[in-house]
């Protein structure tokens, strides 16, 4: 049973930072690439990172330079460091595991999670 779990989530005022952990179950993370995804209230789902096995990374251009992905293989576990958040950056947080890689990082997507709440006011 493949489970992907968010945390790390919260409230957090403008210009803050928040680490987004995604913990992986019933799934070896570093053979998949992995993705991060947010959807804000009223809005379609907006791809915002990927990173492949071999740790290269993509960002989305309104995360660039703000955002870094990561992953720790021993642990099992994709992160999301959030520097310098903008109360634009208030969403649901979604990791993804998947394959292939592409412009965009991951093509597709095989696992998602539940999601974290991130709130910058």
């Amino acid at each position: 049973h493949v489970q992907l779990v968010e945390s790390g989530g919260g409230s957090v005022q403008a210009g803050g930072s928040l680490r987004l952990s995604c913990a992986a179950s019933g799934v070896t993370a570093s053979r998949y690439c992995m993705g991060w995804f947010r959807q804000a209230a009223g809005k379609q789902r907006e791809w915002i990172s990927s990173i492949r096995t071999d740790g290269s990374t993509r960002y989305a251009d309104s995360v660039k330079g703000r955002f870094t992905i990561s992953r720790d293989n021993a642990k099992n576990t994709l992160y999301l460091q959030m520097n310098s958040l903008k109360p634009e950056d208030t969403a649901m947080y979604y990791c993804a595991a998947g394959r292939l890689w592409g412009e965009r990082g991951c093509v597709v997507y095989d696992y998602g999670g539940q999601g974290t709440q991130v709130t910058v006011s």
